[in-house]
């Protein structure tokens, strides 16, 4: 009679130890439609999380979770990138990123210009450009605004690109001239400091002052630069309207000279004269990749567009920096100057 007993209470122990395993998964989520990202078609499964990883993604029985989630009739998908991010401020406020992270977005991505490298005279000046945000500027080079993030506490993921433009503040300012070679050599060896501390590569707006400044060939020698190391040069092209496919080719030039992936930032053609330029713009950008050029474009799918004031001016009037553009404009002849050329139809 103790031997059966001793069997039984064996057994129960066996079956309760059974019945108690420890969940194999942090978070299982399930049931949900599946959109893995490559473009296929979705597929109803669920998705189990280990840490900050996924696990597996599969349709399992007896399978647990510590935390287990109905996804059924929900889409459920890798996080959205935002490839062109201007929380650069906005996170610095209030890290939880509430208006991308509701939409999906899980890496901000920084680029047109960077948050570094800043010597003392920059940080003067975007200090005194500062609106409703208002921060103490404590760090110096790209990787240093990056980890200033991440210790204020950031719910994103968090990426950038090293500026063209602002490497060229850094060294010859916001002055309308080429560098001199030993300027050239000291923009390149900031580009080098930031992607050795992680930037993805050169990034520049072309169509604003003083990104506009400069001319192919030094978007060229900073681009060889990254690409030793890797990267992609992203570029809000020197045109968007009239000299459209010109635009195009010299971000073509770019990165066959320099070696280097490009990509094309918010792809559209501006302006109803232009509209007919896409399926040429398109066949350009196709001919490249036949030849071997890694060249992709990125859009905002909706129809307005949206910039400042600067995009409408012109570049002479915005030479050195805000201060020497409204003494500019403080003088009657320059402003109807730049009135008469705001409104006169340029090849740009």
């Amino acid at each position: 009679m103790r031997i059966v007993l001793r069997f039984l209470l064996i057994a129960c122990t066996a079956l309760l130890v059974t019945c108690t395993k420890a969940p194999e998964y942090d978070v299982i989520i399930r049931n949900g439609t599946v959109y893995d990202g490559s473009g296929k078609a979705p597929v109803v499964a669920d998705v189990a999380l280990k840490g900050d990883r996924i696990a597996a993604i599969g349709k399992w029985e007896g399978v647990r979770g510590k935390v287990e989630i109905d996804a059924t009739g929900f889409a459920v998908a890798p996080g959205f990138i935002n490839m062109l991010s201007w929380a650069t401020e906005s996170l610095i406020e209030d890290g939880r990123s509430q208006s991308d992270i509701r939409q999906g977005v899980t890496l901000e991505v920084f680029g047109e210009f960077s948050m570094g490298p800043m010597n003392d005279r920059m940080k003067e000046e975007a200090t005194e450009a500062q609106g409703d945000i208002r921060y103490k500027i404590e760090w110096t080079t790209l990787g240093e605004y990056l980890d200033y993030l991440v210790k204020r506490g950031v719910s994103t993921n968090v990426a950038s690109f090293v500026g063209a433009g602002t490497v060229r503040v850094n060294v010859i300012g916001k002055e309308n001239r080429a560098p001199t070679p030993e300027e050239l050599e000291r923009m390149r060896s900031l580009v080098r400091q930031a992607m050795e501390e992680g930037a993805m590569g050169v990034t520049c707006a072309l169509i604003y002052a003083p990104d506009f400044f400069a001319k192919t060939d030094e978007l060229v020698e900073l681009c060889k630069v990254a690409s030793s190391y890797g990267g992609t040069y992203i570029s809000h092209i020197r045109s968007e309207g009239n000299m459209l496919l010109e635009a195009v080719d010299e971000l073509v030039r770019i990165a066959r000279e320099a070696k280097i992936p490009a990509e094309i930032y918010h792809l559209k053609a501006a302006g109803q004269s232009n509209w007919g330029k896409l399926d040429d713009l398109v066949r350009k950008v196709e001919k490249a990749r036949a030849e071997g050029l890694k060249i992709t474009a990125n859009m905002y799918t909706y129809v307005a567009g949206a910039t400042g004031l600067n995009a409408t001016m012109p570049p002479w009037v915005q030479e050195g920096g805000l201060t020497e553009w409204i003494k500019r404009l403080k003088d009657p002849a320059i402003r109807r100057k730049v009135k008469q050329e705001m409104m006169t139809p340029t090849d740009k």
